[in-house]
């Protein structure tokens, strides 16, 4: 069974086992997360969320993604700007999907 969860703006398709990496949140690895935004589970589907479905993971790793250049530059101006950026994530394990 999979189900559609929504965490840090973003949607995700998941399946009991499945490792994802999501939008920082908060827990020590090992911990328990329980993810309740679930929008479709199997072939319900929320409106918006399914009433009572729940995701549970385990956080295996907090994390930091891929460097990425920001580079602004005005034409004839002088003008350059050069950041990186690196976003924070957490690594999850998908334990139990329950519809609810």
């Amino acid at each position: 069974m999979f189900a559609v969860i929504q965490t840090g703006g973003k949607q995700y398709k998941v399946a009991s086992g499945d490792v994802i990496r999501v939008e920082k949140l908060a827990g020590e690895a090992g911990a328990e997360v329980v993810l309740d935004q679930v929008l479709m589970v199997g072939d319900k589907i929320g409106v918006p969320v399914v009433a009572g479905a729940s995701v549970k993971a385990t956080v295996v790793a907090q994390a930091r993604g891929e460097k990425i250049i920001v580079f602004k530059k005005r034409r004839r101006q002088n003008s350059r700007r050069k950041n990186g950026h690196r976003q924070d994530l957490t690594i999850l394990r998908i334990t139990d999907i329950s519809a609810g």
